[in-house]
């Protein structure tokens, strides 16, 4: 039977998605579904791998179903994931040792001091191009060596495996035949020497944490290994294109050329940039990451990560049950002239770029007796873009780039308010492509492209120039006084820690 499909994985934050993508780049079948979030304390995120492993079998199912589709037509699969999150498991029986620590996860915050106070800082960043936060895989694996210490006996025995979730699923798919990552997933542990692209021994031993636990690091587009007998029917399928979702999305939306911009809107929200071939170091609080490698060349990225961006709309359903549903935002938003000023600072899990304060809480400023909930809805939805602004002036200024264009994707850039609040912010023009799933699509493609489904990315650019445009139409001193609102709110929630209870 004629292979017709690319199978994409997006295993995100809160749930599992799978599309499937025809020979023209157009989605024909989607399968989604939402797991369980783990908070066994204030700050503190857990996943269950297995969860979250026959969320993925299902989704698979899903689109098979539904789009009526053999496993002979699937011509490869890819997979991109939501980054960071570390998994470890027994590599004979393949449980899981631990609930998978979720990135967002404060958990490993007193490791990150503890590395901070002992003046890791400026080697950590010369090697990985990223600062020192419970943010980044390797605090997340200490801390499970800190709190278990049969966990790293276990590790040192050589028992155990450690991957980020692209990792896990491409071991269970592969029925254990595979332990691999990718560049981009690698450069997110705080591990990965970005310029040798290796592991770096200096930090594993720094860190006390063994070589042989680490998967095989690889580029984007190669066979990682070929799916298990029982999981499709008999078939083998390559698993051929791997790549952390953020930079699943520059692909997505043809973001090739250096000083692309992209933001996509998910549970947090990350911006980054095409550098080109050669690594810039922030030192205005932005990572240095691995864009993506391809057909031999690495290129890399500046990043900006905001922890909490649809997830606040997330807070304002299921926390303050003030909407139903992520679409009333915009409704809400729009029913009112503006904000009274209200500013919603969201750090609920500390403060991301280019700030790094894993301390800080959230904070509301600015209510009044006559303060609606549509205000404060509307002050929620413009803290994304206020943080957004944040990251991209700081993007602008390490990479001595103007910044005219901010591509948008992600479930929240649906909304027309917030896109319009972004051009108005930014001053600049925002475009969001009519095909929102870049993720996946840019993963589809970097499979397609390693097993010769596709020839090259020149259709992928065709796809990701159909876009929706919003130009700036709020006058640039309105807009300068309103951010400058936003910095006096984010010092003054930077000003207040949180305290734990005596």
């Amino acid at each position: 039977m004629k292979q017709k499909y690319i199978l994409a994985i997006d295993q995100g934050t809160t749930s599992s998605r799978c599309i499937l993508f025809n020979k023209n780049g157009q989605p024909y079948a989607t399968s989604q579904k939402e797991f369980k979030q783990i908070f066994p304390q204030p700050g503190w995120v857990e996943h269950d791998p297995i969860e979250i492993w026959n969320s993925v079998q299902n989704v698979i199912a899903g689109v098979l179903i539904e789009g009526d589709v053999q496993p002979s037509e699937i011509a490869a699969i890819g997979i991109t994931n939501q980054r960071e999150t570390t998994v470890l498991w027994d590599k004979q029986t393949g449980e899981p040792v631990y609930h998978a620590i979720v990135w967002q996860s404060k958990q490993s915050s007193s490791v990150a001091d503890e590395w901070k106070a002992l003046g890791y800082e400026a080697l950590i960043k010369e090697k990985t191009g990223l600062p020192i936060d419970s943010y980044f895989s390797a605090t997340k694996i200490k801390w499970l060596f800190d709190h278990h210490p049969s966990i790293k006996k276990r590790a040192e025995n050589g028992e155990l495996l450690f991957g980020t979730i692209d990792t896990w699923l491409l071991w269970k798919l592969t029925e254990g035949k595979s332990h691999k990552t990718d560049y981009t997933n690698a450069s997110r542990t705080m591990l990965f020497n970005i310029h040798e692209l290796t592991w770096d021994q200096e930090l594993l031993d720094l860190f006390g944490i063994p070589r042989c636990l680490l998967p095989e690091v690889c580029s984007n587009t190669e066979i990682f290994g070929y799916t298990d007998d029982y999981l499709f029917y008999g078939q083998k399928i390559p698993i051929a294109g791997m790549a952390g979702d953020q930079q699943a999305a520059l692909i997505g939306q043809g973001a090739f050329e250096k000083g692309t911009v992209k933001n996509t809107y998910g549970t947090g929200a990350f911006i980054l940039m095409n550098t080109g071939t050669q690594p810039i170091i922030s030192t205005n609080g932005l990572l240095t990451t691995i864009g993506y490698a391809i057909g031999g060349e690495v290129t890399y990225a500046l990043e900006g990560s905001i922890f909490v961006a649809g997830s606040a709309i997330q807070w304002l359903r299921d926390g303050l049950k003030l909407i139903d549903d992520a679409q009333d935002t915009e409704i809400a938003a729009g029913s009112v002239t503006d904000s009274h000023q209200i500013y919603v600072v969201p750090a609920f899990t500390g403060l991301g770029a280019p700030y790094w304060d894993q301390e800080a809480r959230g904070a509301i400023f600015g209510i009044t007796r006559g303060t609606t909930k549509e205000q404060l809805i509307r002050g929620t939805l413009e803290s994304l873009a206020y943080q957004t602004c944040d990251v991209v002036r700081t993007m602008a200024q390490d990479a001595n780039l103007p910044i005219s264009l901010l591509k948008a994707d992600g479930g929240a850039s649906k909304n027309n308010f917030l896109m319009q609040f972004q051009a108005d912010m930014l001053q600049t023009t925002v475009k969001r492509p009519l095909f929102l799933e870049t993720t996946a699509l840019g993963v589809a493609y970097l499979a397609g492209i390693a097993t010769g489904f596709w020839a090259d990315f020149d259709q992928m650019k065709e796809i990701s120039a159909q876009v929706e445009t919003f130009e700036p139409q709020m006058s640039p001193e309105v807009s300068a006084n309103l951010y400058e609102g936003w910095q006096e709110a984010v010092e003054a929630t930077m000003h207040f820690k949180h305290r734990p209870l005596k």
